[in-house]
């Protein structure tokens, strides 16, 4: 499972013109689920988001997560994510795991970050999603669980 992580001022996803989740301050996650991708993968994700210290203390120094600051965490499916780009012109989407079952795992994921964390809000699945953002640094990883 691969998270990528922006640190974020702001951020909203919209879905045919319509905001269909909105944060201020806090962490958008691009989520892409391989094959082998199962619940506990998507549980290391989750606790690795709530708790990665990206977020300046009083010293200005990277010390804080997310819960911490009780910032907001926008969860957004991106299958690209899982591509293979290591030959070829073209990117190979053979290790992403097949869009039924990783749209359960996503929910599933979403579902734990709300039982978790105050303010959580998602992308929909398979749907074609304008991201936006004003990235916050930037502040940019990539989670490989």
């Amino acid at each position: 499972m691969i998270g990528l992580i922006q640190r974020v001022d702001w951020a909203k996803v919209e879905v045919k013109q319509q905001t269909i989740g909105r944060i201020g301050q806090g962490i958008l996650v691009l989520v892409g689920m391989e094959k082998e991708d199962q619940p506990a993968q998507a549980d290391k994700l989750l606790h690795r988001l709530l708790n990665y210290r990206i977020f300046a203390d009083d010293a200005d120094k990277m010390n804080l997560s997310v819960s911490d600051i009780q910032g907001g965490l926008l969860l957004v499916p991106q299958f690209t994510l899982a591509a293979n780009t290591k030959k070829g012109m073209r990117p190979s989407f053979s290790s992403a795991k097949p869009p039924a079952e990783a749209k359960s795992l996503f929910l599933y994921l979403v579902e734990q970050a709300k039982a978790q964390h105050t303010n959580v809000k998602s992308g929909q699945f398979g749907a074609d999603m304008k991201v936006s953002l004003l990235n916050d640094g930037p502040v940019t990883f990539s989670i490989n669980i």
